[in-house]
């Protein structure tokens, strides 16, 4: 799957989000990037770029404050090649993709991955 294909399964799997979601999520941006950078493996905990598939990086609504305004937009970063890695087809790449951008749009609402672990989302 080429770069453009890939951006265009992030949009997808972004239009699939519930629309209630969606319209929540004013101020983000979805960004598609080959790789982390030694910043948010190093906020992530992660040595290897490989096992990092998408990043949040922002502050999620639920700690949010009346003094939150006029900021530049959240950011939602998928990344494309520890993505690919991980796959062996386009099918695969979609299922994933979809399972990220999700992953990550629960970090903006404040969810945790020991809360997603609770819930079942993986």
């Amino acid at each position: 799957m080429n770069r453009r294909e890939f951006e265009d399964c992030v949009a997808d799997a972004v239009e699939a989000l519930p629309p209630y979601f969606r319209r929540q999520l004013d101020n983000v941006e979805f960004v598609v990037e080959d790789w982390p950078d030694r910043e948010t493996l190093r906020q992530a905990g992660i040595r290897d770029a490989a096992e990092l598939q998408g990043w949040y990086h922002g502050i999620p609504t639920t700690h949010r404050t009346s003094a939150y305004g006029l900021v530049p937009p959240d950011t939602i970063s998928i990344y494309r090649r520890p993505i690919m890695l991980a796959c062996r087809n386009d099918d695969e790449v979609r299922e994933t993709v979809n399972i990220v951008v999700r992953h990550e749009v629960a970090h903006f609402f404040g969810i945790d991955d020991d809360r997603l672990r609770e819930l079942g989302a993986y």
